[in-house]
């Protein structure tokens, strides 16, 4: 069983990075290859947070939404900043896919260089989101990290679902993805749309990001892994 557990929980993590690189390449035809650097991005602004929280006594409910919050916010406006050098000079030329792909893969490796000088090549460890303790299911026990990171995703996956469905702006996102040509003409705005889609991947990524550390660490290549996967799942589904 805790084979089982360890799968289902490296498929709920790796889903959402999955995911957000499908809906880059689905809806404004970028294979983001920084995706990996934005995973980390995440990792990193939850250690700065616990860093701070740890200064402050923040801790308990507070500490946990805090970790979550931070390494979602930090993953976005780092897809976003990704979006402005990678996606809106370059949307609008000739060779869009090939030179966007160019510059997400320089992002990446310029990236985990920035990674290396600030903060060192040593694991950053993340305080516990869901506590210390293990819950015994079908008779093997798993941590309440494990379960917990895979409950929150499948919670995370369910409301992007529900809101791409149900908002303007998500079936605009969804209009973007079955036929960008046409969404167009209907008055879809592509780059709004697209800084929009870069910065829902990036926030899905470092809820990855930060879940995963509840079992590994945060270091400046802990998003290659992730993105290989992610890109593999996404390109191959």
């Amino acid at each position: 069983m805790d084979v089982v557990f360890s799968a289902l929980l490296l498929a709920s993590m790796y889903g959402l990075v999955a995911i957000g690189i499908s809906f880059t390449w689905a809806s404004i035809g970028m294979l983001n290859l920084a995706q990996g650097f934005i995973f980390t991005a995440g990792g990193y602004t939850a250690f700065l947070f616990a860093q701070v929280a740890d200064t402050y006594g923040i801790e308990g409910v507070a500490l946990s939404v805090g970790l979550i919050a931070s390494g979602m916010l930090g993953s976005a406006v780092t897809g976003l900043a990704v979006g402005a050098v990678a996606f809106l000079p370059l949307q609008d030329r000739d060779n869009f896919r090939t030179r966007s792909l160019i510059a997400t893969l320089a992002i990446s490796l310029i990236g985990t260089q920035v990674w290396l000088i600030f903060f060192g090549p040593q694991n950053k460890p993340l305080p516990p989101i869901f506590g210390t303790g293990r819950v015994e299911v079908a008779g093997s026990g798993i941590g309440n990290g494990q379960l917990g990171a895979i409950v929150v995703a499948i919670l995370m996956l369910a409301a992007v679902i529900v809101w791409m469905r149900s908002s303007r702006a998500g079936l605009q996102m969804r209009a973007m993805m079955m036929n960008p040509l046409g969404a167009a003409v209907v008055g879809v705005s592509v780059r709004t749309t697209g800084m929009r889609v870069l910065a829902i991947s990036g926030a899905l990524t470092g809820l990855a990001s930060v879940l995963l550390a509840q079992t590994f660490f945060v270091s400046p290549t802990s998003g290659v892994q992730p993105l290989t996967v992610g890109l593999i799942i996404s390109l191959a589904g």
